[in-house]
């Protein structure tokens, strides 16, 4: 474990340090060169499974840090390669198994579909998608009811424990736990003087509001975030430029402000 930590970042990823089109993060290898050089934490934060992360950790040269996986149901630890316990995610496929008929068939999940349809409904490449399945904490897909069977859906989940969150294309499925739950317990485990939290999505809020810095990047795909708490003060920004280009930015833009170079 580092010690004397100065920064550690915290970060979603599609839409966020991932472009939401291409999947590419390399307009931001300047401020990723720049958090390494300081010796920065970085913790990869997404509803995307260990499958996924571990290799994408890999890539930019930080597997030495933990992950947090499936929307912060779940925890990649360093240098691991995947999440070994899916009994979370079979009892919710359980559950989606044994649904009133009435709600039956309105909630598609990533288990209804095949790795072809994961990646037509993500715009995943096909190995990517593959990767998506391998899930271990919980469930996203799409709902296809109208808003009174959605709030039926989930009353009757959360009478066995299981909640949601709505992310920026899925709706996910789990036993609980956020990006910010995590983020508290990893803040915890390391000390770090500082931390920065960047997102996107309304399942980001939780995040960046907990964080001593955050950051909302810009989605032209989406509409904007509310004002956030802390936003008025200061403590939340948000950049104009979107995706890597934008993390890119307000990284750099940080470091400079925190007097870290």
């Amino acid at each position: 474990m580092a010690a004397n930590l100065q920064l550690m970042v915290f970060t979603d990823l599609d839409g966020t340090l991932i472009d939401h089109d291409t999947y590419d993060w390399r307009a931001a290898k300047p401020a990723l060169a720049a958090l390494r050089r300081l010796g920065a934490g970085l913790i990869l934060s997404s509803s995307k499974t260990a499958a996924e992360i571990a290799p994408l950790r890999a890539e930019i040269d930080q597997p030495q840090w933990p992950g947090i996986v499936e929307n912060g149901a779940g925890l990649l630890p360093p240098h691991d390669a995947a999440a070994h316990d899916a009994a979370q995610y079979t009892a919710i496929r359980e559950a989606l198994q044994n649904l009133p008929d009435d709600l039956a068939g309105l909630f598609h999940g990533f288990g209804d579909c095949t790795p072809e349809e994961v990646a037509e409904m993500t715009g995943l490449p096909l190995k990517s998608a593959m990767l998506a399945k391998h899930r271990a904490f919980s469930e996203p897909g799409q709902w296809r009811g109208n808003r009174a069977q959605k709030t039926a859906f989930l009353a009757h989940l959360k009478t066995q424990g299981i909640s949601a969150q709505q992310g920026g294309r899925f709706l996910t499925l789990s036993f609980g736990g956020n990006k910010a739950d995590q983020m508290r317990a990893i803040t915890a485990q390391y000390k770090p003087q500082h931390t920065i939290a960047l997102g996107d999505a309304p399942n980001d809020v939780q995040m960046l509001e907990a964080a001593d810095t955050g950051v909302v990047i810009a989605n032209p795909h989406r509409p904007p975030l509310p004002e956030l708490r802390g936003e008025a003060a200061g403590r939340i920004i948000r950049t104009k430029a979107a995706g890597p280009l934008g993390w890119n930015e307000a990284i750099l833009s940080l470091i400079n402000r925190l007097e870290l170079n």
